[in-house]
């Protein structure tokens, strides 16, 4: 039963994470058709591509037994934000893509690094801890980059820069791999999504406090078909006190 309900929960998971990983195509449609990434930042997609690298690593049978599902909406991830990254620096500023190249040259090292380590040092439960250690603390720091945004729609009172969608997804996504991790008995997985689901919770009921407040509805008239806010992407918002940082989400 109980290996039966960490298989549904994982399958659970792969479904709600792929949505996730689909969210940036609204923003890339938007870059190819007028051919610039505007305001958007290359950071978050970088950043996310390594977590889903590591991430998908850790999963493997040889580094972690029973966490296959973790490996496969994780490689699937990475594929996603490579193409992403690849698109921005495209139609990313020359000195923008100068950085995006650098980071990306960075987050590649790091990974062979811990591939490397883990496969060539390393055996059994060491393996084990010190990948699970690594994936776990850049799913954190993905997780926790909405806390801006958050403090920005308490600010604002208005959560034009937090779909419901997204903050939806990001719960069940997080909660779904937090059940996964518990039922498997893995601190790796378990810990860092239950951070995440956390605050995807918390997104969710800010976004029921201020769904309806006079900020968010003229927003949105003054704001149509104006950019968004997706996990994995940085649109910067108009507001001159403010910088909006990455949002992303973990599996």
């Amino acid at each position: 039963m109980g290996g039966a309900a960490h298989f549904v929960f994982g399958i659970f998971g792969n479904i709600s994470g792929m949505l996730l990983f689909l969210s940036p195509t609204i923003t890339f449609k938007r870059i190819i058709a007028k051919r610039s990434t505007e305001e958007f930042s290359g950071i978050p997609y970088v950043m996310t591509l390594l977590n889903c690298l590591l991430s998908a690593w850790y999963g493997l049978p040889f580094v972690s037994p029973h966490n296959i599902l973790v490996s496969t909406i994780n490689g699937a991830g990475a594929v996603l934000e490579a193409l992403y990254v690849l698109i921005f620096l495209i139609f990313a500023p020359k000195k923008e893509k100068g950085k995006i190249l650098g980071l990306l040259t960075f987050i590649l090292s790091i990974f062979a690094a811990v591939a490397l380590v883990s496969l060539f040092a390393l055996h059994g439960k060491n393996r084990k801890l010190f990948c699970g250690l690594a994936a776990s603390i850049f799913s954190v720091i993905m997780y926790a980059s909405p806390l801006s945004i958050m403090r920005l729609v308490v600010k604002t009172k208005s959560v034009e820069y937090m779909p419901f969608f997204l903050s939806l997804c990001a719960f069940l996504c997080g909660t779904s791999w937090f059940i996964f991790g518990l039922l498997g008995k893995d601190p790796f997985v378990a810990v860092p999504n239950g951070f995440g689901s956390a605050l995807g919770a918390i997104q969710l009921i800010l976004y029921a406090i201020y769904r309806d407040s006079k900020a968010s509805r003229a927003k949105k008239a003054a704001t149509a078909g104006g950019g968004s806010v997706e996990m994995g992407t940085d649109s910067k918002p108009h507001h001159q006190d403010e910088k909006q940082p990455p949002l992303d989400g973990h599996v």
